[in-house]
Parts: C-alpha cells; sequence; structure tokens
C-alpha cells in the first residue's frame, strides 16, 4: 500500500458576521479556545497569541477522554485579511504525525464575511491517516462551532 506524502482540503464559508468579529474570533485565544475543535471536544489547554513567530499549542479533548495535542507556529498575519499558521498534530511521544499549512483567507461581502480556507498536508506519518481521513469533516464541525460562537459575540 503506498503512503500518503500530501493532502490539500479547501473550505469556503459565508459567515453572517462583519470581517472585523470574524477576526477576532480566529484571532483572540478566548474565542479560539471556545470553536477550534471538532463538536464532542473541547480545549482544556491552549497557548494562542497570533502574531508572526509566536509557538502554538492546544490541547483538544474527545469525550472519551483522550487529549490530542497540536503544536505549530504563527506564519503570516494580516489584520482582517490572512491568517496563515503552520500546525501538527503530535503522537504520545510529543512527534509531529503531519504538518499542515493553513491559509484563511478573509473578504467582506456586504455585512457578511467570505473565508477561504486552504489546508495543505505534508510529512504525513502512515499513522495519520486517521486524522486526516477525518479531517475536512473536523474542520468543517469546528467552522460550524465558530457559526454558533459568532452570533454570541
Amino acid at each position: 500500500m503506498e503512503t500518503q506524502t500530501t493532502k490539500e482540503i479547501n473550505i469556503s464559508r459565508i459567515f453572517d458576521a462583519p470581517r472585523d468579529l470574524v477576526w477576532k474570533a480566529w484571532t483572540e485565544e478566548k474565542h479560539v479556545q471556545q470553536w477550534f475543535c471538532p463538536k464532542g471536544f473541547t480545549i482544556p489547554v491552549i497557548d494562542w497569541d497570533a502574531k508572526p513567530g509566536n509557538k502554538i499549542y492546544v490541547q483538544m479533548k474527545g469525550s472519551d477522554g483522550n487529549i490530542y495535542p497540536m503544536n505549530g507556529e504563527f506564519v503570516e498575519i494580516t489584520p482582517q485579511d490572512k491568517f496563515v499558521f503552520i500546525g501538527s498534530a503530535l503522537d504520545d511521544k510529543g512527534k509531529p504525525l503531519f504538518t499542515q499549512l493553513a491559509t484563511a483567507v478573509f473578504e467582506e461581502e456586504g455585512n457578511k464575511t467570505k473565508m477561504t480556507l486552504l489546508l495543505q498536508y505534508s510529512d504525513i506519518r502512515p499513522e495519520a491517516a486517521p486524522h486526516l481521513a477525518g479531517a475536512n469533516t473536523g474542520w468543517n464541525m469546528s467552522l460550524d462551532k465558530l457559526v454558533e460562537l459568532l452570533k454570541t459575540m
């Protein structure tokens, strides 16, 4: 069986919220902690200071009680326009299962915001297959949580 070495996912969403509000939800740690994980998961630990060069650390806790850590680094932050980070899900020894380059672009559409998210995966280890199989679904579940959060901000 051939090992997958790269994968790409494109997601586009229209949020019923102004761009500055969507931007806050992506860049302020207290908001990210509420939506940056799939349904059924929480984030008990987060280090998210969205400035280029700053490190990222997130622990997602599943309904089964398991902790799924992720680390990374902010690459490019162009206020209200573009948000780029590198992230990796970590194995039980703290080693990256893959590298994910996430690029989110935000555009005003009247009082709404169009977000285009490009996820590029590389350096994929064979044991990352379950993570990648659920990546599209997981990101969409997270973005569904973002939709709900934006209603309360």
